[in-house]
Order: C-alpha cells, then sequence, then structure tokens
C-alpha cells in the first residue's frame, strides 16, 4: 500500500509564494513520474507540473517561471515551490505518483489534497 502525504498549502496575498510537498511511503521500489494537479471550484482537474525520475519536468503553461518542481528520489518526495501566487492559482492541489513499482506491482496514486488560496 502507498500512501501520500502532503503539506504546506494555505493563505497567501497575490504575489507570495508558498511550498507544498508529498512524501510517498509504503513498500516502493520507484517511481517514475511526481506531480502536482490542480482543481478549482467548477473546473476540472488540470495539470500544474510533473517531474521524472530522471529530472525532466513538464509545466502547465500558466505557471511556467513562477513555479518550480523538485523531487528526492531516495526520499520519494515531490516539492513544488509557487512564487508570484496570483488569484487565479487558487485551487485544491493534488498530489500524484505514477509508474509506482512495488511488491504487489505498478500503481498510480493520488493524495488527499491541500488547499492554496491567493487573495488580499
Amino acid at each position: 500500500q502507498v500512501q501520500l502525504v502532503e503539506s504546506g498549502g494555505g493563505l497567501v496575498q497575490p504575489g507570495g509564494s508558498l511550498r507544498l510537498s508529498c512524501v510517498a511511503s509504503g513498500s516502493i521500489f520507484s517511481v517514475a513520474v511526481m506531480g502536482w494537479y490542480r482543481q478549482a471550484p467548477g473546473k476540472q482537474r488540470e495539470l500544474v507540473a510533473i517531474i521524472t525520475s530522471g529530472g525532466a519536468t513538464n509545466y502547465a503553461d500558466s505557471v511556467k517561471g513562477r513555479f518550480t518542481i523538485s523531487r528526492d528520489n531516495a526520499k520519494n518526495t515531490v516539492n513544488l515551490q509557487m512564487n508570484s501566487l496570483k488569484p487565479e492559482d487558487t485551487a485544491v492541489y493534488y498530489c500524484n505518483v505514477a509508474g509506482v513499482r512495488t511488491a504487489a506491482g505498478w500503481g498510480e496514486y493520488w493524495g488527499q489534497g491541500t488547499q492554496v488560496t491567493v487573495s488580499s
């Protein structure tokens, strides 16, 4: 069984910064892709950023230049540094790990979500 624990959400003023962290625990042999998605009220869940085990990254156009994703393969941790936050970044942010290899096989897992609110 794989569990994801997210932290770092909260309320911040426009232009401010937040750092999200997600730790994957369990009998994990490897994780191919780690990432962050978000869902705003009334909208579909969307990709924010992903990072492969080799360090390749992909970002949504709306966050390029403002957000930075990073990971620690040894600790199965993924972080999202969010700078220059805008009100439109307000959403529930979800951690996702895909291509997870465990003793039971392969899988994909989601965190419970953490609220990020950007407001003055």
